[in-house]
């Protein structure tokens, strides 16, 4: 059937897929800006399967909010448009506040099929918790080739970033699980926030699977796009410059090293590890002490870019490091004691800041207290860490004998 024709027979009833929504506490989620001819028929085909639709509004300045506000559905909007990773993010975290676990996100400019919805659920059954991409065919008529080629260009850095394969990272339409990024901070807010996010979930080890989707292109003079090829193409080119880096420098070696432990399980495998016969006490407790060192010392996001070439100089125990770094998860309690530490180095008992008249002797005189007594709070958790675990495996090795 004709797209066109079927938006027009737009009937109110029960919605066809209601019952798996409900199940799976799921949500259309559409982000949009200045859509106003084309939203109303997307808005109508996502309610004709469900009544769980978020809209948000990026700040359109047409009258989209007028058409949005004229169906049952959530609405989330602000003035000033702020791009579709930010239209994203806010309705992750509106999804999250009203309690659903997973969001279908579609684009408003008629591309998509809300009907196959039922695809992404049926993949959804058998891997729950995963992130699902719909896969369209871009070579049926009317593909424009900047999108063909975008997608093999976001396809092949995909690669080299995760390791995994992708046929088409650059769709709109998917299924997120945003219970998974309830604690999650993105950076991006524009196009390339949908790069980030498949990378870094990739990353924390959410599975990232294809979904076959049906696909709607108009004409060219008939199509809708926000997309500035210079700009946003620089900035996601950008953006896969930094998540190459970070992949290379971070990414790679972490999984290299974690992987027996994951292999034999947390518990077993740290055993093996911490009692490990063929490797000397020195060097295990060496490894935990500096894992803790760099896990608070205060250079907050390179520590372990920084440890673990440091760790492989070295020839310090990679995993036992990186299992100790993990100190870092507690960042608020590290910062108020580094904070308390620098506080308590420079006989500083003043805590109190006074933001309305706040001065830059103030701003210093605190940053320097926090870094001096970071460092410090580090150097001697670092050698309290290596004392103890030292005392421990020894004592345990003479009490084998």
């Amino acid at each position: 059937m004709n797209k066109e024709v079927q938006h027009k027979e737009y009937i109110m009833g029960k919605p066809a897929a209601e019952e798996l929504f409900l199940k799976y506490k799921a949500c259309f989620l559409l982000p949009t800006y200045n859509n106003a001819q084309a939203i109303a028929p997307v808005i109508e085909a996502c309610l004709r399967q469900t009544s769980h639709v978020v809209v948000i509004n990026d700040g359109s300045t047409d009258h989209t909010l007028k058409v949005i506000h004229q169906y049952p559905v959530q609405i989330v909007s602000y003035e000033h448009n702020k791009g579709k990773g930010y239209a994203l993010r806010k309705g992750f975290q509106y999804a999250i506040a009203q309690g659903y676990d997973y969001v279908l996100t579609i684009d408003t400019d008629g591309q998509h099929y809300p009907e196959d919805c039922l695809n992404f659920f049926e993949v959804l059954k058998e891997n729950p918790g995963s992130l699902l991409i719909g896969s369209r065919n871009l070579n049926q008529e009317n593909v424009p080739g900047k999108s063909s080629f975008g997608n093999r260009f976001s396809n092949f850095w995909y690669k080299v970033e995760t390791g995994l394969n992708m046929p088409d990272t650059q769709s709109g339409y998917r299924l997120y699980p945003v219970f998974e990024y309830a604690n999650t901070s993105f950076y991006t807010r524009k196009y390339e926030f949908e790069i980030e996010v498949i990378v870094r979930s990739s990353w924390k080890g959410i599975p990232v699977l294809p979904v076959p989707i049906r696909v709607f292109y108009p004409k060219q003079e008939e199509r809708i796009t926000h997309f500035r090829p210079l700009k946003d193409f620089t900035r996601i080119s950008l953006l896969n410059t930094v998540l190459v880096l970070i992949a290379f420098l971070y990414i790679k070696p972490r999984d290299l090293v974690l992987r027996p432990l994951r292999e034999k399980g947390i518990r077993r495998g740290l055993s093996e590890l911490l009692f490990d016969p063929h490797e000397s006490v020195f060097i295990r407790s060496a490894s935990i002490g500096f894992g803790v060192f760099m896990g608070i010392v205060p250079i907050w996001g390179f520590q372990l870019l920084i440890g673990i070439p440091a760790a492989i100089a070295m020839k310090l125990n990679k995993t036992l490091f990186i299992v100790a770094a993990n100190i870092s998860i507690f960042p608020p309690v590290i910062w108020a004691a580094s904070l308390a530490t620098g506080k308590l180095l420079y006989r500083n008992p003043n805590w109190k800041i006074d933001f309305r008249n706040l001065k830059w002797e103030e701003v210093a005189q605190t940053g320097k207290e926090f870094f001096v007594g970071g460092t410090v709070l580090s150097l001697v958790s670092g050698l309290v860490f290596f004392g103890l675990t030292y005392l421990i495996l020894q004592g345990r090795k003479q009490y084998k004998k």
